[in-house]
């Protein structure tokens, strides 16, 4: 039997963790759910949600990935075995599968843009028609299959590197490198004309843009960004050493997470409204804004609109990337330890799945943009499947698991590495209350509004 792989380090797993987190859920969905839900309001209830309900949960994960060692299903097994629970194992085989599907369908827009952005694209053409870029190219059909098709390629040979020389090795280069960058694009963005009114939308809370639909947008966006609730970070968990301290990767994530939300915010929204783009334009607000930026900087210095326009898609690419990996790991983790399988047979298989529900996902914008699951195209249907009800089902049972399942002693000698970190043992009557009572609650909460909306 092949040893289990580990991380190598502190860094190493909140790199890796951070790359799950950190991904086109902070550059892509984040800024638009921000114009769709009022602005900074919609980013004060993210906080909240990011660290009073969403960040327990990813300590409940934690705790289970490296106390069992197992991926989802085998830890189900392995801390209640013979019980039900191991149905939640096989949810959290399947949602991560879905949701990587659609995703890689955005995650191909990036590369589109990227080749565009090499062949000068956003230099040489005018406003007028940069602006048109993105309709017309989700509306065809060979050419998003196209880059979906590689950029799932991109993914299946990183997974299939394995967990030290794919995920370690990519993320522990690619994650500081995408912090410098976008911290680059929000100061540019924000020295645009007319960007203030943009920095003041981000920073100037509209409390009476906030209701129920905001409240339950915010939870689903917490998360969808931070991974949770699919066993992205369980399986990733279960390659922690023992001696990591749980609280410090937690915390870690959720901060990086919140702080590439926020900069992706302003390095996108003050540039929208210097476009005169209506901040509530939905999934393609990235992908109109962006090149906006880049052809207003050609007009004044065209070689340093080209070269950032580059370094930018490399850098969504890249967090696209991060994240994708540890959706693609949760199944093939679930194929290698239940079903026997190697790891070149378990990355193919998921591939294959994934990639032909993306190509789904991707014709919804074109010739099935007709079909209607529910009354929505199949991209969105699926998203708002995993974002407000697998996402949300999957972390309360997490919880519920932690909470109620597991022992006291087992849950406080993980969390506290057997008593040994003491900040640990002075917080954890907290992160248990938070575990037990008010995780719970909240998505319980968030459940009942999405069915009565």
């Amino acid at each position: 039997m092949t040893p289990r792989e580990n991380f190598g380090s502190r860094f190493a797993v909140v790199m890796a963790m951070a790359g799950s987190a950190v991904g086109l859920g902070n550059i892509w969905r984040f800024p638009y759910m921000v114009g769709e839900h009022g602005g900074a309001a919609f980013i004060i209830l993210y906080a909240l949600a990011s660290f009073i309900l969403v960040l327990p949960i990813f300590f409940a994960e934690t705790i289970i990935g490296r106390r069992s060692r197992q991926g989802t299903f085998g830890a189900m097994e392995k801390l209640a075995p013979g019980s039900r629970w191991k149905w939640l194992g096989l949810l959290t085989v399947f949602a991560p599968i879905i949701i990587l599907s659609y995703y890689s369908v955005v995650g191909g827009w990036s590369v589109e843009y990227l080749f565009k952005a090499v062949c000068l694209d956003f230099t040489n053409t005018p406003p007028e028609q940069v602006q048109g870029f993105f309709g017309a190219f989700i509306s065809s059909t060979g050419g998003p299959i196209a880059v979906h098709t590689i950029f799932m390629l991109l993914v299946a040979g990183i997974v299939l590197a394995g967990v030290k020389k794919g995920i370690e090795g990519f993320t522990k280069v690619t994650m500081p490198v995408l912090f410098v960058l976008i911290v680059a694009l929000a100061i540019y963005s924000v020295t645009l004309p007319g960007a203030s009114e943009g920095v003041a939308y981000l920073v100037k809370p509209d409390f009476s843009k906030v209701d129920a639909r905001a409240v339950a947008a915010a939870m689903g966006q917490a998360f969808f960004s931070l991974s949770l609730g699919v066993g992205t970070i369980l399986t990733y968990a279960s390659y922690m050493r023992k001696e990591e301290n749980i609280l410090a990767s937690g915390i870690g994530t959720a901060v990086s997470d919140l702080l590439f939300a926020i900069i992706a915010g302003f390095a996108v929204m003050p540039a929208v409204f210097a476009a005169g783009i209506a901040p509530g334009a939905g999934p393609g607000l990235v992908f109109d804004t962006l090149p906006y930026i880049f052809n207003r900087m050609g007009a004044d210095v065209p070689w340093l609109s080209a070269v950032i326009a580059i370094i930018f898609f490399v850098t969504i690419l890249v967090a696209a990337l991060t994240s994708a990996i540890s959706m693609m790991e949760v199944g093939v983790a679930y194929l290698t330890e239940e079903k026997g399988m190697r790891r070149p047979t378990a990355v193919l298989i998921i591939t294959v799945f994934a990639w032909a529900v993306g190509v789904l996902c991707s014709l919804s914008f074109g010739p099935l943009a007709e079909v209607k699951l529910l009354g929505n195209s199949i991209f969105d249907f699926l998203d708002k499947l995993c974002s407000n009800w697998l996402l949300p089902a999957g972390g309360l049972l997490f919880t519920l698991f932690v909470g109620w399942k597991m022992s006291r002693p087992d849950v406080y000698a993980e969390f506290t590495n057997d008593g040994t970190l003491k900040a640990n043992v002075r917080i954890f009557d907290v992160i248990w209350f938070l575990i037990r009572y008010v995780a719970p609650v909240g998505i319980v909460v968030v459940f009942l509004t999405n069915l009565i909306l």
